[in-house]
């Protein structure tokens, strides 16, 4: 009998929302919803998961309290990803964004273990604020 090939198992979906782009600047531009605090495992389907319009992710900066160890940089699809650890106490609940041409975007970060109610009204409340 012959082995039949199964196809890799597919990522999960990104938890992301993000807010919507107005004529008034915001201090974030959506919410995410890790599932772990591992980057090398939550950031390929987030960078996969953002709007053409934000441009090629080329580096990640987030906070070295929040997240697990992680490499200096990682291969995203086809293309590397330089990640930059910070120890900044006023930005441990972020995640930024930077593609050239198209500059920074930060997004809040809703730890993973946060109640599942909790969390989704944290990611509601940042897609629903606008202009």
């Amino acid at each position: 009998m012959a082995a039949v090939a199964q196809p890799p198992p597919s990522l999960p979906l990104a938890r992301l929302r993000l807010a919507p782009r107005g004529a008034v600047a915001l201090r974030v531009d959506g919410a995410w919803w890790p599932r772990s605090r591992s980057l090398l495992t939550e950031l390929p389907p987030l960078i996969g998961a953002l709007p053409e319009e934000w441009g090629k992710i080329v580096g990640v900066t987030v906070n070295a309290q929040m997240w697990a160890e992680a490499p200096g940089r990682i291969l995203v699809g086809h293309h590397v990803v330089r990640l930059r650890r910070e120890s900044v106490r006023g930005r441990r609940y972020t995640v930024s964004l930077l593609a050239p041409d198209q500059g920074r975007r930060d997004l809040l970060v809703v730890p993973p273990e946060l109640a599942a109610a909790d969390a989704e009204y944290l990611m509601s409340a940042v897609a629903s604020y606008g202009p």
